[in-house]
């Protein structure tokens, strides 16, 4: 693996594992909906898509008002619940001071609130452990689009051929063709390493001390 100025992450199931949170919000809403046959597994599938692409891809439902309605819902009950169902997964806290003494530069990019992931981060660190975080609020259109990476490496002052870009699925694979940048394809979802091999990638690993340049240890 190459020295890379700066390594920006997708959040779910890349740096944490909120899948159990995730489930608990949408089977809420989805059953008060009147949706009560829809699998968690299904449910973990759309984990990195928008709150309403995963309503729509889970139940056919097109209509925007609705899907906005569901997903003030979703949201309502996660600010209740979600941080407390998230865990963070045992080496991230290694690799992203291992980073920071190294010089490089770090950021999120994520479909999940930055305010959550703000939240959540501060439950585990004294302080933000990165320089950037960029939510699903702070973009016009979400992954795949290039959008959020391409802020994150404005604001970060470096440019594409230096930046490693790590997530779990193949939005988040998209996500690093359109911007430019290389990806680390992290086995922590439910994607497995046979859909990112014939992807354009770095590196496909079940654990994330693997992205840095010498083993740590």
């Amino acid at each position: 693996m190459k020295e890379y100025e700066a390594y920006l992450f997708d959040f779910d199931y890349t740096l944490a594992d909120s899948s159990r949170g995730i489930v608990m919000c949408f089977q809420d809403v989805l059953k008060r909906a009147g949706y009560s046959d829809i699998s968690d597994d299904t449910i973990k599938r759309t984990i990195g898509l928008t709150l309403e692409e995963a309503f729509a891809e889970m139940t056919g439902v097109t209509d925007s008002e609705t899907l906005a309605r569901w997903r003030k819902e979703y949201v309502s009950i996660a600010d209740k619940i979600m941080n407390d169902a998230t865990v963070l997964f045992p080496e991230v806290a290694e690799v992203l001071a291992t980073l920071r003494e190294r010089g490089a530069k770090t950021g999120i990019i994520s479909t999940k609130y930055r305010y959550r992931i703000e939240n959540f981060l501060l439950r585990h660190f004294d302080s933000l452990p990165v320089d950037i975080i960029i939510g699903g609020e702070d973009v016009k259109t979400p992954k795949p689009s290039p959008e959020g990476v391409i802020e994150a490496m404005e604001r970060l002052g470096v440019k594409p051929e230096n930046v490693l870009y790590c997530g779990d699925s193949v939005v988040d694979a998209s996500t690093a063709v359109n911007a430019g940048v290389d990806f680390a394809a992290i086995l922590h979802g439910v994607t497995p390493r046979s859909v990112f091999e014939p992807l354009p990638h770095v590196l496909i690993t079940n654990n994330l001390i693997d992205i840095l340049p010498t083993p740590i240890g």
